[in-house]
């Protein structure tokens, strides 16, 4: 797997080096374009769904968040 992956960088390597130095010169001969797509009739599929509600509040409350005491390095070493 890995020689395979070797030989296609070597190639693509070897398609750069031609078109940087002018040795490969790739000229668009022809513009693109995209097919012409007709769509008639059809009908949208129908739903008819029962769903629940949904209250959306807000409430104050108080939480408890723990402190954290954060020491230096010379503040741990002096006891």
């Amino acid at each position: 797997m890995r020689g395979l992956l070797a030989v296609i960088a070597i190639i693509v390597l070897l398609l750069i080096i031609g078109v940087a130095t002018g040795f490969l010169n790739i000229n668009q001969t022809k513009t693109a374009e995209l097919p012409k797509v007709e769509v008639k009739g059809g009908q949208a599929p129908a739903f008819d769904a029962n769903v629940g509600a949904v209250d959306v509040g807000t409430k104050k409350e108080t939480i408890k968040v723990p402190t954290v005491d954060v020491k230096t390095a010379n503040e741990t070493s002096n006891k």
